[in-house]
């Protein structure tokens, strides 16, 4: 029977060996005590079972609160622990609430995080992944052998429905290739959906008229999921090509849900990300995180961005991208998402470090705050890139592309 293995890295004031057994007991088939009922055919069947221990260091302060340790040391190491399908099929939430549920809870740990899952062939075959990934959303784009270059409407709350169409105009003229609502505006008291997609989409479809491209832009649809549905249909019905969820907030079944109607790409929001993952020994690694996201369907996944305004490292963000760009079964790869303080500046580096163009590089501020004006800005952000791929430095881009000049003299200090 097929397995899918987990690796974890935990933390315990126990015997590591012990501490793994409790995880594995507690997560299928055993519980603080033995009960009646757990014969050892039953468990020969679907308790979880520990494959691997690979002990790391000993540290005298816990991660986290947890249990106090009679010899004042902690115990770090690299656990795998397996479960047959048997015990949770094809269900995602209920492999969810398996390998990430009471588990985090248990005091045998002061850390736990998950690193990495392994799922069994089968799950490529019940599983369709994304509908669209890299080479969809390129073909939707218009955009190939090149990053597609994205930005966030902003402010990101407080423009009317027909502001907001405005700056569509503008970007599209300069050539954006992606747009996308902030997480924070789906619908608000002078921007109602409907309108908002009305206004935004006369904007893209006659552009697209005229030119023969079509401007992809993500609106926000997160909400209840009859809501999601119904949005989801106006934008279908608007000529639109793709619709963004908050995935963390509606959760793996809406998310799923909409991905499986393949009639829009859908743009992968992860706010609320560093909840999961910002402490380095509770969580979730997002190698294992966009496992369940590609299987749930979704197209295209934040990854944070090289030298950004958050806390993640750059060596952070580079695995995330590789991890993206990961083959998984026979599945279309979805399209790693470089966002966050992110402005030209940023393309050499990132280039340099993945060696891809198979990205969509988003710039909120980087583009709409450009001194020469938006449509510059996306100029800024093109040439920086080619710029990138041409193997130049910023000083060299500076020295022939005027507009990424404007942003170096804007940005560059930042």
């Amino acid at each position: 029977m097929e397995r899918v293995t987990a690796t974890y890295y935990i933390e315990t004031p126990y015997a590591v060996e012990a501490a793994a057994q409790v995880l594995a007991g507690e997560q299928s088939s055993g519980t603080f005590v033995a009960v009646p009922g757990e014969t050892e055919e039953l468990k020969q069947r679907f308790a979880a079972r520990v494959e691997n221990i690979e002990l790391l260091e000993t540290v005298d302060h816990p991660a986290i609160p947890g249990a106090i340790s009679s010899t004042g040391k902690y115990h770090r190491a690299m656990v795998k622990v397996s479960w047959s399908i048997e015990n949770f099929g094809y269900n995602l939430p209920v492999l969810i609430s398996t390998l990430q549920g009471n588990l985090y809870e248990i005091t045998q740990f002061t850390g736990l995080k998950l690193i990495d899952i392994d799922l069994p062939a089968s799950y490529g075959n019940h599983f369709s992944g994304p509908a669209f990934g890299i080479e969809g959303c390129k073909k939707l784009a218009g955009v190939s052998g090149r990053p597609m270059i994205g930005t966030i409407i902003k402010p990101s709350i407080g423009l009317t429905p027909e502001q907001t169409a405005a700056m569509v105009r503008t970007l599209a003229d300069a050539g954006i290739d992606f747009i996308k609502d902030d997480e924070l505006l789906s619908a608000s008291a002078n921007s109602s959906f409907e309108n908002r997609v009305d206004a935004v989409m006369q904007v893209i479809n006659e552009y697209a008229d005229k030119t023969g491209k079509k401007i992809m832009y993500a609106f926000n649809i997160s909400g209840d999921i009859d809501d999601m549905q119904r949005r989801y249909g106006k934008i279908v019905k608007s000529g639109g090509t793709s619709a963004m969820i908050s995935i963390n907030s509606v959760g793996i079944s809406a998310t799923k849900k909409i991905c499986s109607l393949h009639q829009l790409a859908i743009h992968g929001h992860r706010n609320g990300w560093g909840m999961l993952n910002r402490h380095p020994l509770l969580g979730i690694d997002f190698t294992a995180y966009q496992k369940i996201w590609r299987l749930a369907g979704v197209d295209q996944l934040h990854v944070n961005g090289i030298q950004n305004k958050f806390w993640e490292s750059d060596d952070s963000v580079v695995t995330s991208v590789k991890a993206c760009l990961t083959p998984m079964f026979d599945h279309r790869r979805p399209m790693p998402v470089l966002s966050s303080g992110q402005w030209g500046g940023q393309a050499p580096e990132t280039y340099r470090r993945t060696q891809t163009t198979d990205v969509l590089y988003m710039a909120g501020g980087g583009i709409l705050a450009h001194p020469l004006g938006a449509a510059a800005g996306v100029t800024a952000l093109q040439q920086a890139w080619q710029a990138a791929v041409d193997g130049l430095s910023i000083e060299e881009a500076a020295n022939l592309y005027p507009e990424f000049a404007a942003s170096v003299k804007k940005f560059g200090k930042k």
